[in-house]
């Protein structure tokens, strides 16, 4: 069984892009330094990790006056990169699985979380491979992945299998429309370079109302929905009732 799971694991994916897996190879080794090229993700993580949290306190009833309020949570971390998400959710006591497509990135996840002395499993693996194995997890965290897959579809069904009946799957993105793409690619990439050129392509990012009908395919349901703002001179994040640019849904799966 083991040998099984690990072949599965290993396997390759229709979602799988070669493209952006030897650009985030390239990447890896930068993915803790926060005043380099993933300076925004570590900005990103401070935002957006206050917005998780408290949406797996109301939605799950954990307690948020505890020193691990989630302890016992088996949690998944898809694209997990360089663990920066991942060593966060394990600092709040999740079971945390992470994984990703780069070998090279969870080698360094790997490293990092040794260092500090945190248990996270780590795991070179698409969605859909894992999705094989039936493992399901409480929390499924899918965070700015859907817009560096080759076939969303088969990326979405893999994710949406890996969440238990009542668990949690969060995932953000950038939407696709011109000031989209104006802001999130020719200003961050070509004007602000607050990301390498070619980060994102503009045909595969995806609007909220698609991605939306991807989860509910898989019984997940919207049950918060934010859009995320960036001040582009302090360089700071905050929440907005606009989805225009970048959005965040959660969504809970339900019974049936």
């Amino acid at each position: 069984m083991p040998d099984q799971l690990n072949n599965n694991l290993h396997r390759e994916a229709a979602s799988v892009d070669p493209e952006e897996r030897a650009r985030f190879d390239r990447l890896a080794a930068m993915w803790w330094d926060e005043a380099g090229p993933m300076w925004p993700l570590h900005r990103l993580n401070g935002f957006r990790t206050g917005i998780i949290v408290n949406a797996i306190h109301k939605q799950l009833g954990t307690d948020a006056n505890a020193e691990q309020p989630f302890a016992g949570l088996n949690l998944l971390d898809i694209g997990c990169g360089g663990g920066i998400l991942s060593e966060t959710m394990a600092r709040y006591g999740a079971n945390v699985h992470g994984v990703d497509i780069s070998e090279k990135n969870i080698a360094i996840a790997r490293q990092h979380a040794e260092s500090n002395g945190l248990s996270i499993r780590y795991d070179v693996a698409t969605a859909e491979s894992l999705a094989t194995s039936g493992q399901q997890y409480d929390i499924v965290l899918n965070m700015e992945v859907v817009e560096h897959v080759a076939d969303l579809s088969a990326f979405m069904q893999g994710c949406n299998a890996l969440v238990k009946e009542g668990g949690l799957q969060f995932v953000s993105t950038i939407n696709r429309n011109p000031i989209a793409w104006f802001i999130a690619i020719f200003g961050a990439e070509y004007v602000l370079r607050w990301l390498p050129r070619g980060t994102h392509q503009y045909s595969k990012l995806v609007k909220p109302a698609e991605l939306t009908a991807l989860l509910n395919a898989g019984k997940l349901q919207v049950v918060e929905r934010t859009g995320v703002a960036v001040n582009p001179f302090n360089r700071k994040m905050k929440a907005t009732s606009s989805e225009m640019v970048n959005f965040m849904l959660l969504t809970k799966k339900v019974a049936g």
